[in-house]
C-alpha cells in the first residue's frame, strides 16, 4: 500500500470523526453549551478541540520528517537551507546585541524580567530587521528587472 493511499484513508478517518463531533456539537446547542462551560463542562467541545489538535500535530510531524529527507537527499538544498539558517541566526544575534532589557512592572502585578524584557525587543527588532530586508530584496529585484529589459 502506497503513501498516498494510507494518507487518504486517514484524511477520510478524521473527516467522518470531525462530521460526527460537529453534528454533536450542533445537536446540543450554543445556549446549552454555554451553560455547560460556566459550570466548567467542557465535554461536548472538548473532542472537537482534542482531534484538532491530534491533526495539527500530525501535519507538523509528516512536514518536518517529508521536509527533512528532501533535504537530505538534496545536498544543494541542504547546503541553501544550512545559508538561510545561519543567516536568520546573525539577524537574531546582531537584534539581541542591539537589545536592552530592564526590568518593567506588568497589569496584573508581575515583573518581566530584564532578560525577558531584551528578548521580547529582540523579537521586535528581528520582525523590523526582517521587514526591511523583504522591502530591500524586493526593490532590489525590481530595480534588477528594469536595468535588464
Amino acid at each position: 500500500m502506497n503513501i498516498q493511499k494510507i494518507t487518504t484513508y486517514v484524511a477520510a478517518i478524521f473527516g467522518v470523526l470531525g462530521l460526527v463531533l460537529l453534528f454533536m456539537i450542533i445537536n446540543t446547542g450554543d445556549d446549552d453549551i454555554k451553560m455547560a462551560a460556566l459550570q466548567g463542562d467542557y465535554g461536548v467541545v472538548s473532542p472537537f478541540i482534542t482531534l484538532a489538535l491530534i491533526i495539527l500535530v500530525i501535519i507538523v510531524l509528516v512536514t518536518l520528517v517529508f521536509s527533512l529527507l528532501n533535504l537530505a537527499s538534496h545536498p544543494e538544498k541542504l547546503k541553501r537551507a544550512g545559508i538561510s539558517i545561519g543567516l536568520f541566526a546573525a539577524v537574531l544575534l546582531v537584534a539581541f546585541f542591539l537589545s536592552e532589557g530592564v526590568e518593567t512592572p506588568m497589569k496584573d502585578g508581575e515583573v518581566l524580567s530584564a532578560f525577558g524584557s531584551r528578548c521580547v525587543e529582540t523579537g521586535l527588532r528581528t520582525f523590523y530587521f526582517l521587514v526591511v530586508i523583504a522591502i530591500g530584496s524586493m526593490l532590489f529585484s525590481g530595480v534588477k528587472k528594469l536595468i535588464k529589459k
